[in-house]
């Protein structure tokens, strides 16, 4: 497992995009939102995981709670190889995926309360005429 393999894995996902940020960090993001960093400098991966797998993904060898991110359930990978391939495939993908459902619920939940400001906006107006 290398850099280039996952960095090809992580951008063969629609809309997803790469940039590098705090220094040695590569994040892959969907949205503007970051599923995946790898660590260039001192090679090691994060991503976002469900609360299930965080637990057991932590009791492994070479896998710890992301900093500042743990209590969000990310973890980081201080070896890439610290997993076996299709597990860790698969283990991004579900970043992805709970990142991507997230950025649409977001979307979902701005779009009601837009509607809700301009219906309020217009019965204000309604009001007004009286």
């Amino acid at each position: 497992m290398n850099v280039d393999e996952i960095r090809r894995y992580c951008l063969a996902f629609p809309e997803t995009s790469e940039k590098l940020q705090w220094g040695d960090a590569l994040c892959f993001k969907v949205r503007m939102k970051i599923f995946a960093v790898v660590g260039l400098d001192r090679t090691r991966l994060t991503f976002k995981c469900t609360p299930e797998s965080f637990a057991e993904l932590i009791e492994r060898e070479d896998i710890r709670p992301a900093t500042y991110l743990g209590h969000r359930n990310w973890v980081v990978l201080d070896r890439l190889d610290a997993l076996q391939k299709d597990e860790l495939w698969e283990l991004i993908r579900r970043s992805y995926e709970m990142i991507i459902a997230k950025t649409v619920a977001k979307g979902r939940t701005r779009r009601k309360e837009k509607r809700a400001k301009k219906k309020k906006k217009r019965k204000g107006k309604s009001t007004n005429k009286d």
